[in-house]
């Protein structure tokens, strides 16, 4: 029996300014090394940073030592091009939506509220797996611009089962067949906020005028649901 492929999602020519995208704020301040409080010396710190380059994946995806994307791939040379390629250099070893273990993605929301949404989402899950709502936690918003044309699964019954809300299957495996083939990313629905919109985009060259936005603390006490201030 011959298997059908799904035919591609339709093409959108998307001109989107300030997508948002939340990091933890301890990863937003590149400027000074987090070591660098731990040396006694100029010596003890430069063993330091070879100590942590040699695990440094964005340091390693920047020499071409990764197997999921080349140096040429990568940024160089433009403001936040390190927050640009740590996206794409640091994938979860399960992967995410639309990326493997072995290669990243920018993701980013049209919306505030959808970023809000899809980071309270994923660390109250990490929450009920201890069983205990009791943290607080800072985020910086990295702002960026896109221009380019990407896949859009918005409306596409086709891949329905991309938008799985607790599986990853189907939707890494579209992602890796657009990828193979040149795609630039996917924009699709949120899961976690039905009226928001994502985009994954796959490539670093795409991620345009990346700067800082508001920062916001997210704090759980007792509820699944995080009360969210503006800092």
């Amino acid at each position: 029996m011959k298997l059908v492929r799904k035919q591609e999602p339709a093409l959108t020519q998307l001109r989107q300014f300030d997508t948002v995208r939340l990091i933890p704020s301890r990863f937003a301040d590149a400027e000074d090394s987090v070591l660098a409080p731990l040396a006694e010396s100029d010596a003890v710190l430069r063993d330091l940073f070879d100590l942590d380059n040699a695990t440094n994946d964005r340091l390693r995806g920047e020499s071409g030592q990764l197997a999921g994307i080349g140096m040429d791939e990568l940024v160089f040379g433009v403001p936040n091009f390190r927050m640009i390629n740590a996206a794409y250099t640091y994938a979860r070893p399960e992967g995410s939506r639309f990326n493997d273990g072995e290669r990243g993605a920018w993701y980013c929301a049209f919306e505030l509220e959808t970023a809000l949404a899809e980071v309270s989402f994923h660390k109250t899950v990490e929450y009920q797996e201890i069983g205990r709502f009791d943290d607080s936690v800072s985020y910086q918003a990295l702002l960026a611009d896109f221009t380019a044309a990407f896949h859009d699964i918005r409306g596409d019954e086709a891949h329905a089962d991309c938008l799985a809300p607790d599986s990853y299957l189907a939707s890494q495996k579209l992602a890796a067949g657009l990828l193979e083939a040149g795609s630039m990313g996917i924009i699709y629905p949120s899961v976690r906020r039905p009226a928001g919109t994502n985009l994954a985009c796959f490539r670093p060259a795409l991620v345009g005028n990346v700067r800082k936005g508001q920062a916001y603390r997210l704090t759980w006490a007792g509820s699944p649901a995080p009360s969210v201030d503006a800092i």
